[in-house]
């Protein structure tokens, strides 16, 4: 059987981060880890009282929480050390509880990597903003055109064998997080998916899209971390 944890990176989630933890399939995962990204709220307190483990990271930025997230679960000892990572959002638009539609394709030996695609699959009218839907357009597409990469979305919501995970040595610390996973499973070759997810209006304001320059400086670190791997 293989062993699953959760990694949920998040920042002032303390009126959302009960709901994702209590929508996790918990006969599924071993262990879900809330890294707090130097939240100001009860973030922590509330995820910890939900039962999921909490990890400090204060130094700002999607990716260093994720970073963080993937430190603690390399240093587990080989008996507990997870085979899958899941990652997904704390503000409650994902839904946890359609993890096995991207999981089953890893267990079944089909793909190493699964994306969540909102684009695919059902959105609530308003969960998606417009400059989020173009800058998935655009990354996607300059993924297409300098990878060879077939994606319609940037989702926070995937999996991915831990294995695969460690070959892409990882290093983005903010807002290219997901567009590097996904541009370095293609050149490194590593079998990749999507699958339909659904999506909703997230609890609380978004902290990249809900912003001019969380949207003006998320575009721009995407766009670089593109040309970046060539």
């Amino acid at each position: 059987m293989s062993l699953i944890d959760v990694i949920i990176p998040a920042y002032n989630e303390e009126r959302s981060i009960a709901n994702v933890i209590a929508a996790i399939p918990a006969a599924l995962v071993q262990e879900v880890i809330v890294v707090n990204n130097n939240s100001s709220d009860r973030t922590a307190a509330v995820a910890q009282a939900a039962g999921a483990t909490v990890l400090l990271e204060p130094n700002a930025g999607y990716g260093n929480a994720c970073l963080k997230g993937i430190a603690y679960v390399t240093a587990k000892p080989a008996t507990t050390r997870p085979d899958i990572i899941v990652f997904l959002d704390g503000d409650f638009s994902d839904y946890p509880e359609e993890m096995p539609l991207l999981l089953q394709p890893i267990l079944e030996g089909r793909a190493d990597m699964v994306i969540g695609s909102r684009a695919l699959g059902r959105r609530e009218s308003g969960a998606m903003l417009p400059q989020q839907i173009f800058g998935n357009w655009l990354a996607t597409t300059l993924l297409r055109w300098f990878y060879g990469a077939s994606f319609t979305d940037l989702g926070p919501f995937r999996a991915i064998r831990f294995s695969s995970l460690q070959q892409l040595g990882m290093r983005d610390r903010t807002y290219g997080w997901t567009v590097e996973m996904q541009a370095k499973a293609a050149r490194k070759q590593i079998r990749y998916m999507e699958v339909p997810v659904s999506y909703r209006k997230r609890i609380g304001i978004s902290k990249v899209s809900g912003t001019v320059k969380g949207t003006v400086l998320a575009g721009y670190k995407i766009i670089l971390t593109i040309f970046r791997y060539l």
